[in-house]
Order: C-alpha cells, then structure tokens, then sequence
C-alpha cells in the first residue's frame, strides 16, 4: 500500500469514527437531528482543523465537501437506528479508534507542512484529542482530558511511535500501523481495565 494511500485511509478513519462518537453523544442526550449532526461535524474535524490553523495549511475540510457530507451522513444514520444497536461502551471504543487514527496522520501532517519532529508529535496529539474535548464540552459533560484515565497519552504514545519508527527507516506505512495500533492498544486497555495515571497529590499533606 502506498503511504500517502495509508494515511489517507487513517484521516478518514479519525474522522468518521469521531464522527460516529459525536454523533452517539448527542442521541444519548436526546437531541434532535440537527444536533447530532452538529455534534458529528464538530467531533470529527474539530481536531484537525485546530491542527491545521497552527502549522499554517488550509483548513482540510473546507477544501473537501466529502468530509462534512460523511459526518452528516454517519449522524443521520445513527439517529434513525435503534438505539439498542449504539449501547455499550461504543462511543468510548470508537473514541479510541480516532484517537489513534488521528494522531498518527496529524504527526504525518505536520511533518509534511515542514513542522519539526516534537511539536509534530504534539500536532498529532491535538488532532487526536481535540474534537472529543470539543464534544464533551458542548454536551456539558466532564471532558476525559480533566480525569486522570489515560487518554492523552495513548495520543502521544500513537505519535511518538510513529516518529521513531520513521527516525529508524522502517517505511511509512509499517510506522503508520505500528504507532495507530499502540495508541489504539493502550486507550483500550485504560478502557476495560480502567487504566489512569496518578493524580497530583500535594506532597504536604
């Protein structure tokens, strides 16, 4: 597979299942369509196109009318199913699936704009984690980056694995997979074992 074909297939990978995620929020809150297909936009571009402001390029998704035609598509179809089929731990799993995505491809991004190897890891880790924030925080819910679970980190560990991988000359494509399955990896670990980094304690008391 080519590489630029790889990480096309993750960019819309992180997207749509952002999409899916912010689309799902939505409809557990009971909102109407309009709402959840709001949610489903701002989810899955809300990293990107923060990203994409700080390197300097042109706002993906405006360039791309397919990108907002899927988000909206992925919410229309996710508030006319049952709900029976979206219960569980989905959201949190399709989360996990775009945080890893989304990383790797705003590491590459940045790379490829010019940005230096460590704020490209942290492009990376804004791109991952942006849109979820943006989505808990319209949905007035507590946003997962304000919880020591691990989930940030998941977006570095996807990032920074990335990079050495390409640092040792190991191709694009093998870097892209190995970084998105490790970050994929350790968010679903912190997912079904409740995995979370310690939270600061005053060393006084």
């Amino acid at each position: 597979m080519e590489p630029q074909t790889l990480l096309r297939l993750l960019d819309l990978a992180g997207i749509g299942v952002f999409a899916l995620s912010g689309a799902l929020m939505a409809v557990r809150l009971r909102q109407t369509l309009v709402t959840a297909m709001f949610f489903a936009l701002v989810t899955g571009v809300g990293g990107g196109s923060v990203r994409d402001l700080l390197i300097g390029a042109p706002v993906f998704w405006v360039q791309d009318g397919a990108i907002a035609a899927v988000c909206i598509a992925i919410a229309f179809v996710v508030w006319i199913t049952p709900e029976r089929w979206w219960q569980g731990q989905l959201l949190e799993w399709a989360d996990a699936v775009g945080l890893a995505a989304y990383a790797v491809f705003g590491t590459a991004k940045a790379l490829a704009w010019g940005v230096p190897p460590v704020p490209a890891l942290l492009m990376g880790v804004i791109t991952g984690c942006v849109g979820g924030t943006i989505r808990d925080i319209l949905a007035g819910v507590p946003s997962i980056i304000m919880r020591p679970e691990i989930y940030v980190t998941a977006a570095a560990l996807a990032s920074g694995l990335y990079l050495v991988l390409l640092w040792a000359a190991v191709g694009t494509p093998i870097a892209a997979l190995c970084g998105a399955v490790a970050g994929f990896a350790l968010r679903g670990a912190a997912i079904h074992w409740s995995l979370a980094l310690p939270a600061y304690r005053d060393p006084a008391r």
